[in-house]
């Protein structure tokens, strides 16, 4: 399994600390380990799973999809207006 990463999941993890890095990749292994961490979504998000998780007080939620026997990161970001942002971001895909 290749893990693929989206320009906007580069983006946003280009500015987390070291020990939310940390966190995250505790987070990347707990999805190859159980590929069905996160839920499905619905409707225009059919395909894309989310997993929710806490940095520190804050939950942030975590999309990605399977691509044949590859695992691409979508997007990363906190709750507000994510999925409107989500949605976006695969239309102009």
């Amino acid at each position: 399994m290749q893990i693929l990463q989206s320009r906007s999941f580069k983006k946003k993890v280009r500015r987390f600390r070291k020990q939310e890095k940390k966190i995250l990749d505790t987070q990347i292994k707990k999805l190859i380990k159980d590929t069905a961490a996160g839920q499905e979504k619905k409707g225009d998000l059919r395909g894309v799973f989310v997993l929710k998780f806490k940095i520190h007080a804050t939950q942030y939620l975590l999309s990605y999809r399977f691509i044949g026997d590859n695992l691409e990161l979508i997007m990363i970001g906190p709750h507000e207006n994510y999925y409107r942002d989500l949605s976006s971001y695969l239309k102009k895909r």
